[in-house]
């Protein structure tokens, strides 16, 4: 029987089942699992009951209530529910959601900041290439790099621990970007980065090992007790309202209504009566008229109070327009407060004063301060920037500094995949493609290095 995953929709989330995440979705239900819409609002315990794991894709302008994390809490450290929290570049606050205080219950925090790499990356520095996996840890099984587009760091606070971290050349470097806690009964998963499972993107779900990761991802958060739970029976069954199109079984969706998670109640009349006389069918219809009479008053009761509220919508409607118009008014009343008569142009102008004697002598185009166009001589010109040799070469020593380092560090992370790749835990196709591109970048830098050389010896 395939575990069932809740991804929530009730609070705004970037990565949708049926939109961006439809590759993801596909994969999962192809591999022993089964991807639901999750509508339920206000997420409660029980709602979460007949499901194995729930999903977060990076609320956006949403925040989960005090409420429901109480409730998520509940389930996930008694009933053993498995939790992935995913998020994006900034945070809570670039996202203006409140996820950290949900995975602040497991001593993680999503911090507001984004991962960047200018030496290791698909093309651009905020889709670094993170070959990081330490320590060992069965989500990183046999997964040698990941692509970590788009994603902001993490903060260890408790007893969970950080699986993946960011490189040395990478800013922020060495900090957490993927941590696992396992509080009581559950497990928990969190990613400062929801676009590792986006269609269609560059290092998104199609990148080399971003599959596999997600498979080693959700079969982590299934954990034992919930293994116990389904093989004791114990897990209630979900009741789905599937979609009109044809749904196969590389691209079934499916949806839970609001009520759906709760036993639905029915009015069951016994027909097992057996009508002999008139006066019993009598008595049945009579049953059924107070039952159509009942259900006609309240939807009387119901067309009032909506015509009701209808008028107070278009008495409110009527009170801002008049508001309007009046604020509108003032506006130009205030406008003409005088200041337009004096902005008016006066067709009569007035006589200019008499020229005064003491200038009556003074030499037409003498002006007093000014040079005369002949004087050049008088004028400076504009002074030339002057450049320093000093700061030149102080800027090459800086550079080469830099790239002295950048060296060292390529050195060592190449020495780090050649002893991946001899323990056996990285294989031969992926470390062929990362060295290849090391040792390249080695080439790159000393290159540059012995440039700068010439440039100083110079």
């Amino acid at each position: 029987m395939p575990y069932k995953i809740a991804f929530d929709l009730a609070h705004k989330p970037r990565g949708k089942l049926d939109e961006n995440l439809t590759e993801l979705r596909d994969f999962l239900n192809a591999n022993d699992f089964m991807s639901y819409n999750f509508l339920e609002t206000p997420i409660t315990h029980n709602s979460l009951e007949p499901f194995d794991i729930l999903v977060f894709v990076c609320p956006d302008f949403a925040k989960i209530t005090s409420m429901e994390i109480t409730e998520i809490n509940s389930w996930v450290r008694n009933d053993g529910g498995g939790l992935l929290l995913l998020s994006h570049a900034g945070g809570d606050r670039g996202r203006n959601s409140n996820l950290s205080e949900l995975s602040q219950m497991y001593g993680i925090v999503f911090e507001n900041d984004q991962v960047l790499d200018e030496t290791y990356n698909l093309g651009m520095e905020n889709m670094p290439i993170i070959t990081s996996l330490i320590p060992p840890h069965p989500i990183t099984n046999s997964i040698s790099s990941i692509c970590y587009r788009s994603g902001c760091s993490l903060s260890v606070l408790g007893n969970s621990i950080s699986i993946i971290s960011s490189n040395e050349t990478s800013e922020p470097f060495s900090s957490a970007l993927v941590c696992v806690s396992e509080p009581d009964k559950g497990r928990v998963c969190a990613i400062g980065s929801y676009e590792l499972f986006r269609d269609r993107i560059g290092g998104g779900f199609n990148n080399d090992e971003h599959p596999n990761l997600a498979y080693n991802i959700f079969s982590w958060l299934i954990s034992d007790h919930r293994m116990e739970l389904h093989s004791s029976g114990a897990v209630p069954d979900i009741v789905t309202k599937k979609l009109e199109s044809d749904i196969g079984s590389s691209d079934y969706t499916s949806e839970i209504s609001q009520s759906s998670l709760y036993e639905k109640r029915k009015v069951d009349i016994d027909f097992s009566m057996k009508i002999s006389k008139k006066s019993e069918l009598v008595e049945l219809l009579k049953i059924f008229q107070n039952q159509i009479d009942t259900i006609k008053t309240t939807i009387d009761k119901l067309i009032k109070t909506t015509i009701a509220s209808e008028k107070e919508i278009l008495e409110l409607r009527n009170i801002a327009e008049i508001a309007h118009v009046n604020e509108e008014k003032a506006i130009i009343d205030s406008k003409s407060n005088g200041f337009d008569d004096l902005l008016k142009i006066n067709d009569s102008l007035t006589d200019l004063p008499p020229k005064p004697e003491s200038l009556k002598f003074k030499e037409e185009g003498d002006f007093i301060g000014l040079p005369k166009f002949g004087d050049t001589n008088k004028l400076k010109p504009v002074p030339k920037p002057q450049t320093s040799k000093k700061v030149k070469k102080r800027d090459l020593i800086a550079e080469k500094k830099a790239l002295e380092g950048k060296l060292s560090s390529v050195r060592n992370l190449l020495e780090f995949i050649e002893k991946k790749h001899d323990s056996g835990n990285m294989d031969e196709k992926s470390f062929k493609k990362r060295a290849s591109q090391l040792k390249s970048d080695l080439i790159t830098t000393q290159n540059k290095i012995e440039e700068i050389d010439k440039k100083l010896k110079n």
